[in-house]
């Protein structure tokens, strides 16, 4: 392909032509339309509202009527929107254009949106005057950053809510800006709206889209105040409540909704909230994008929180899932230990998992059996990580594909033509994939490989190559990937689209035949380069010593100089820059026309693309598993009843120290559901604490555990409180936090929960809150661990059976001068309550009557867990069964007495 690389040709000597260009680079550059899919795109932007009359959304207001303002409601607050037409894998400049400011809450500014130039609306300030930055490029291709993965925000979101006795409620809609999927949900939260802003700190929101009523001056929502509370960064905006209308949302759900999801419409026919709310989201994502997405193209799902495990925000704050507490871009957190991703798809995948874990067992086991399969496999698991290293976006590029904007523009031929050679690129990775699969042994990838045999795949490769060059593909560099953009469509398809490129190349070719004779004739070594920003340049590297009076000749300009290189250009370079980028508009205003075609024969086909995302983020996260087991001694966890831990360690403390930290047993079970853990400061309680949840959402998710063996119960809720460090001061704002956070997790959990408290009550008088808090508890079923100083709670193991006190063990040491005692710590978990000195208190002794029914009870519960759980040859387990017996027997000496009498 001509002028396939990166090394710009020279001619032998500048042949001095002048500036005009050839006849086809003069002619005057005619608007295309986009007839992608079912819609056609006026020539400009005048009539905006005309586009909703073309099928683009079911019957209703047009943008003319939309009203959305910000959450504030003053007349002069502009929305957060931009031009968003141009490619997200594109150079990092910016499109956005200013324009007058819209009053869209008042009936006054509908009338007049007719006058305003709707595409080039401004990106502007929010309510509390933080700036919003809608996405205008890609990550990096191989990016496995979780920070630069997810540095940009992208996604909207709407949130409505019932009125009268439907209050609590809540119904969403969102959608991401880089993927074309639509995520809907609905559900009862109570009082504190705790299910929405945990689901809105998961999708961590560009904006934010609520009714106006909900915010009526005097009359503001509970559940306004809180999520305006809770995200003081994000944009707010409100839309009128006539377009949270679930019938438009329903009619918008069945013309966009690709073919393949359609089994939606029966389960969300009925969830009026959530359809209310994708009425607006929609309305307002065509209003401020300035396009609209074609017929039957997006992914529609329902996402009910019974499907996933709630770890409340807080919570993951706590334990930090995915941003460290000290240092939001250290990668010292959950993510940052498991993320071994290959692309942007598996790592916002995993991160979503990471928030909200499955809590089926058989999902969970699938993942679980395919990471088994490619730590035994290396070739499967390098041959894999080798394929989906090369992948992109390919959930951007989706969504770039199926949106049509309003308005074509250069940077909306240029856009559409990177993104089909990402397109290409993307297919012809299909079939190394699927041979990288072909000899796999479990379920979920096999069926991958037979997801992969799709026809649709192969059909719109060989349309692509009917018409783009065969060695047209993605490339680092952006003067190599012009030259790409430039040669994709084959010669002989458009006699003036070859005659265009061959006075590119001339241009190119002056150029670099220019510089060349300027280095000639000042005997300096220049050489010629290229940048997005400048276009082609001059730069050399030499010291200023070998300049003449230190200084470079008076023809060159614009000269910037980084230690000994200097970059600089002349007013004929940038004459021949203004021709070159003249005669790429021709190429690319041509090459869009005839991509537009070939886009308008592959669109029927497109769809398959959902799959291949699916299943190469997935993929990449389950390589991401296998990776990090690679990297330490992790085993497989299994699913009982029984939360069992044998000799686990805190996976972040691992990666900070760069050395196995102190391992520590775990074991909970029914009857023995509540451990109180005590020890002095320091001693690792909350490290504990933290790493049994950490290896709790580590097993749920589909990844090894760092122990020696582990078996969970899976956790519908996972709670974590931590509290303060006794020699803080308390007042009265610390005593009223600690108040509402465990009424929360006395309000949300239930029997399926993991609770984990590091201290409540840290003033004197918590103690009656903190022995009511478990005394609450205490009566579900749910595996609840409590680390304190009040030694007092630790006497409730005689009140109820269910309890076990464990404590860290700390050694005294006398100093070299023998005059003074410093304590070491040993970070390791004994039973019983500390003996510490400065704990101990005198402990009330249990009456034999107590000690038999507690060991009865123990006995009775190891008894059911036996028969549940055990893998037991009958010898062994006759062992274990004796041994239970011996245990008992020690636990409650009346009772071999009674045996001997009897």
């Amino acid at each position: 392909m001509a002028g396939g690389g990166d090394v710009v040709t020279t001619s032998d000597s500048y042949t001095g032509r002048g500036s005009s260009t050839p006849g086809v680079g003069r002619r005057a550059v005619q608007t295309p339309r986009y007839t992608l899919g079912l819609l056609q795109t006026p020539h400009s932007s005048e009539s905006t509202g005309a586009s909703s009359s073309r099928g683009a959304r079911p019957g209703g207001s047009s943008d003319e009527d939309l009203a959305a303002g910000r959450a504030a409601g003053t007349s002069a607050a502009k929305p957060a929107v931009s031009e968003r037409g141009e490619s997200y894998f594109g150079d990092k400049s910016s499109c956005v254009e200013n324009a007058n400011t819209l009053n869209l809450t008042s009936s006054s500014s509908v009338r007049g949106l007719n006058s305003t130039r709707i595409g080039k609306t401004p990106l502007s300030s929010g309510r509390y005057g933080c700036q919003s930055h809608t996405p205008l490029m890609g990550y990096s291709a191989t990016s496995s950053s979780a920070a630069s993965a997810h540095s940009v925000a992208s996604v909207i979101v709407a949130v409505v809510e019932g009125r009268g006795l439907a209050r609590g409620e809540v119904g969403m809609a969102s959608i991401d800006l880089k993927n074309p999927e639509i995520i809907l949900s609905q559900f009862a939260d109570n009082t504190t709206y705790a299910k929405v802003i945990t689901k809105l700190k998961i999708l961590t929101p560009l904006e934010i889209i609520m009714s106006n009523t909900a915010c009526d001056a005097g009359n503001t929502t509970k559940l306004f105040s809180l999520v305006t509370e809770h995200f003081k960064n994000v944009t707010f905006s409100t839309v009128q409540r006539k377009y949270f209308n679930e019938t438009k949302g329903l009619e918008y759900i069945e013309q966009l909704c690709a073919s393949e999801f359609s089994t939606i419409f029966m389960e969300v026919q009925s969830k009026y909230y959530c359809l209310a709310a994708a009425a607006a989201l929609l309305k307002y994502v065509e209003f401020i994008q300035n396009s609209v997405y074609a017929p039957k193209s997006l992914k529609v799902r329902f996402q009910g929180s019974e499907k996933t495990a709630m770890i409340d925000s807080s919570s993951a704050q706590n334990l930090e899932l995915v941003i460290n507490n000290r240092d939001s871009r250290n990668g010292h957190t959950l993510l940052g230990v498991l993320n071994y991703t290959k692309t942007p798809c598996g790592s916002r995948r995993l991160r979503s998992n990471i928030l909200e874990p499955p809590i089926d067992a058989e999902t969970i086991n699938t993942r679980l059996d395919c990471v088994q399969e490619l730590l035994q496999d290396e070739e499967l698991f390098f041959g894999l990580q080798a394929v989906i290293s090369k992948f992109l976006d390919t959930e951007q590029l989706l969504s770039v594909l199926v949106q049509i904007p309003k308005q074509d523009t250069a940077k909306t031929a240029e856009s559409k033509i990177t993104n089909l050679i990402y397109l290409k690129h993307t297919l012809e990775l299909v079939e190394p994939l699927k041979a990288a699969l072909r000899n796999c042994n479990t379920q979920l990838l096999k069926a991958y490989y037979s997801s992969l045999e799709d026809t649709r795949f192969g059909i719109i490769l060989e349309k692509i190559t009917s018409v783009i060059n065969d060695d047209t593909r993605y490339t680092k560099g952006c003067l190599s990937m012009r030259t790409q953009k430039c040669y994709a469509v084959k010669p002989n398809i458009n006699a003036y689209l070859d005659i265009a490129r061959r006075t590119y190349t001339e241009i190119v070719d002056d150029i670099a035949g220019m510089i060349t004779q300027l280095a000639e004739k000042y005997s300096l070594p220049m050489k010629t380069s290229f940048s997005s920003a400048r276009g082609f340049f001059i730069q050399m590297n030499a010291d200023c010593s070998a300049l003449p009076n230190g200084q470079l000749p008076s023809e060159f300009t614009k000269i910037t100089k980084i230690k000994n290189t200097y970059s600089f250009t002349s007013a004929d370079l940038i004459k021949m820059n203004e021709r070159c980028q003249e005669s790429l508009r021709e190429i690319y205003h041509m090459t869009y026309l005839i991509v537009c075609k070939l886009l308008n024969e592959i669109y029927e086909h497109i769809h398959c693309l959902y799959k291949l995302s699916d299943i190469v983020s997935m993929l990449d996260m389950l390589l991401s598993f296998a990776h990090a087991c690679t990297l330490s001694d992790y085993v497989r966890p299994e699913f009982t009843d029984t939360l069992a831990i044998k000799q686990g360690w805190h996976p972040i403390l691992e990666k900070i120290a760069m050395e196995k930290p102190v391992s520590n047993n775990t074991y909970l079970t029914e009857g023995n559901n509540f451990v109180i853990i005590t020890g002095p400061n320091m001693s690792g309680k909350s490290t504990y604490l933290k790493q049994i949840a950490l290896c709790q959402i580590m097993a749920q998710i589909g990844s090894y555990v760092p122990a020696e063996y582990c078996s969970f119960r899976i956790a519908e809720q996972i709670f974590t409180r931590i509290g303060m460090d006794d020699d803080i001061e308390t007042n009265a704002s610390t005593f009223m936090k600690e108040i509402k956070e465990i009424t929360y997790i006395i309000q949300n959990a239930n029997d399926k929960s993991l609770i984990i408290i590091d201290e409540l009550g840290s003033a004197e008088e918590g103690i009656g809150i903190c022995y009511a808090a478990c005394e609450y508890l205490l009566n579900l079923k749910a595996f609840t661990l409590l680390a304190t100083h009040f030694l007092e709670l630790c006497h409730i193991d005689a009140l109820y059976p269910n309890v076990e006190n464990c404590h860290f063990e700390v050694q005294h040491v006398r100093s070299s001068a023998g005059n003074k005692e410093k304590i070491a710590y040993s970070y390791t978990l004994s039973k019983g309550y500390t003996e510490e000195k400065n704990y101990e208190q005198h402990r009330q002794k249990s009456s034999p009557e107590m000690m038999k029914e507690r060991a009865t009870f123990q006995l009775a519960m190891r008894l059911v867990q036996a028969a549940r759980n055990s893998r037991l040859d009958p010898g062994s387990l006759r062992l274990y069964l004796k041994a239970l017996k011996k245990k008992y027997e020690a636990n409650c000496p009346t009772a071999g007495k009674n045996d001997e009498q009897q």
